[in-house]
């Protein structure tokens, strides 16, 4: 069983940054995508950005971050990271990590870290 660790979120103002940080389990075989998902109060989960584990220069965002947020992989730290800029009120939510096999075998979820974007 693959376990993810959030780490990062907090209370900023508009225009602030935060890093969010996903650590996986160290080791594991085959190919898989970490993505970043959000759930706003009284919203369904939504996509943020993802990467592929095997090639880093293959990422996607949701339209309503690209150019603000940056998803990256540390390999050694099995950690990936979401660099968020230039936030803004609408971008608060609780961040979930999550990891796919791509052969199917798992599909697992962190357990959430809160950003708050107010004034």
């Amino acid at each position: 069983q693959v376990r993810l660790v959030e780490s990062g979120g907090g209370l900023v103002q508009p225009g602030e940054s935060l890093r969010l940080s996903c650590a996986g389990p160290g080791t594991r075989n085959g190919i898989y995508i970490i993505a970043w998902y959000r759930q706003a109060p009284g919203k369904q989960r939504e996509f943020v950005a993802d990467v592929r584990s095997n090639d880093d220069s293959v990422t996607n965002y949701a339209d309503s971050v690209k150019g603000r947020f940056t998803i990256s992989r540390h390999y050694a730290k099995d950690t990936t990271y979401l660099q968020m800029d230039n936030l803004k009120p609408e971008d608060t939510a609780v961040y979930y990590c999550n990891e796919r096999a791509l052969s199917g075998t798992y599909d697992t979820w962190g357990q959430g870290t809160q950003v708050t974007v107010s004034s």
